[in-house]
């Protein structure tokens, strides 16, 4: 019976539980907001590089990106 008493008041298991549950929380919210800024980031970017190539005098034309 010892050995169920103690494992039944350990809780060292259910603390990395929760430290994975939050990370995994921290994680979803990232990926969320890289999908919803995404697209955004690209159109700025590809207008940043639409306007180095304009103002750059013998410039190779930019790649196009796919969002």
């Amino acid at each position: 019976m010892n050995i169920f008493a103690r494992f039944a008041n350990d809780e060292s298991g259910a603390t990395a539980i929760e430290y994975g549950l939050i990370a995994a929380l921290i994680a979803v919210g990232i990926i969320a907001a890289a999908t919803l800024l995404g697209g955004n980031l690209a159109t700025l970017f590809n207008g940043i590089a639409g306007v180095l190539q304009t103002n750059t005098p013998g410039a190779a034309p930019a790649a196009a990106a796919t969002p």
